[in-house]
């Protein structure tokens, strides 16, 4: 199959898939498998030609996800974790040693942020938080001991949109590794790596899942990055389980759809919020009146479901009856499945190079694969009480 001749979507179903190795299976089956055999000593003792080891090390059901996260990013290889915050864990400690310096932009996820401090900081590493909008301008923050360059575009709590092309060309001058945190686009709406970026990582638990029933961290890269985050892989002894594996790939094969509907229903809802006396503030980069849509456009093919808004002051009683009448949408931490999300939150908490100060309760919400009219009659019903 010659890829480069292939849609992106066609290449998505595909990828990972061999039937030909597993009796004619559609899909790569389960293997759940602790040891590994070998035929002869020879077999045992050979450097290369197998993939197989040891289980931990990785299956045919893993090796296939992996295969299908390079397709999906854009990478040159890729490997797996049991959780987006492990995937997070993992790349961090590959350049943390004493004396090291990491930017990290201040919108990034809270445990990312809270790895550093509590995490890193033990090992003798520095973490300056620099403001998300700073585009080029990241240079002066640049010191000799600068290892890496740590990005999410848009935050996954106020969504500001990142130029990354000019932070990766920044980086690559100075030969700092830079690396994102993509789950917002499900690495199907935007390939970081094509723009600059040397590792993509994703909280797999969202968009490449889609039905809220698994856990997984996914880490794409650049070929000259691999041994390195390897090699801490195997230290810590990270692994995924082959029927999570299994599952990831089973909701990969239908990204394309799901993905277009979150992007198409969420711009309505969107839209919607944006006509409501009740909202002082929409946060979502593909509205055109969004601070960061230019650099939406240039960078991603689309929007995903997770955005915000603020809500004008409301004292906690009137929260109380907003929230508590809910039906359709639930309220919970995750995000990125099926179903609809609509949480409070305080994303000023995680703040530290700059400030939230928006002027209100902001509230994050993910939209799922509901009829977007049923939502934005519960979200109509929801202002009624609000207002109560």
């Amino acid at each position: 199959m010659d890829d480069e001749k292939l849609k992106y979507d066609t290449i998505l179903t595909h990828a990972g898939r061999d039937p030909s190795r597993h009796l004619g299976a559609v899909n790569t089956p389960v293997y759940r498998a602790s040891t590994i055999l070998f035929p002869t000593l020879a077999a045992l003792e050979a450097k290369e030609g197998t993939k197989l080891r040891y289980g931990r090390r990785g299956t045919p059901t893993t090796h296939a996800l992996e295969d299908a996260v390079c397709a999906l990013e854009k990478a040159d290889r890729a490997l797996l974790a049991p959780s987006g915050v492990s995937a997070i864990s993992t790349i961090l400690m590959s350049f943390a040693e004493p004396g090291a310096h990491i930017l990290m932009t201040d919108s990034a996820y809270g445990p990312a942020r809270k790895f550093c401090e509590f995490t890193l900081r033990k090992f003798g590493v520095e973490t300056t938080y620099y403001d998300p909008t700073v585009g080029a301008g990241i240079e002066a923050l640049i010191r000799p001991e600068t290892k890496l360059i740590w990005m999410e575009s848009p935050g996954s709590q106020t969504f500001e949109v990142q130029d990354v092309p000019a932070i990766a060309e920044v980086a690559r001058r100075h030969g700092i590794v830079t690396a994102i945190d993509n789950t917002w686009s499900g690495g199907y709406f935007c390939q970081p790596l094509t723009q600059g970026v040397d590792i993509s990582i994703q909280a797999g638990t969202k968009y490449i899942s889609g039905h809220s029933d698994l856990l997984l961290g996914t880490i794409a890269c650049r070929a000259e990055q691999y041994d390195r985050l390897r090699e801490t892989y195997l230290r810590f002894g990270v692994c995924v389980g082959a029927d999570d594996a299994f599952l990831a790939l089973r909701g990969l094969r239908t990204m394309a759809v799901r993905m277009a509907h979150h992007h198409q229903s969420g711009l309505e809802v969107a839209n919607w919020l944006l006509q409501q006396e009740e909202v002082c503030r929409v946060m979502h980069p593909g509205l055109p009146g969004d601070p960061g849509h230019a650099l939406w456009r240039q960078q991603f093919t689309g929007a995903s479901g997770l955005f915000g808004f603020v809500l004008r002051p409301a004292d906690r009683p009137a929260l109380g009856r907003m929230f508590d009448g809910l039906n359709l949408f639930g309220m919970g931490s995750s995000w990125g499945g099926f179903e609809s999300l609509l949480v409070p939150s305080n994303p000023s908490v995680y703040r530290s190079a700059t400030t939230w100060a928006p002027g209100g309760q902001t509230v994050r919400i993910h939209v799922g694969l509901e009829d977007p009219a049923d939502l934005i009659a519960e979200l109509r019903a929801a202002f009624d009480r609000l207002r109560e």
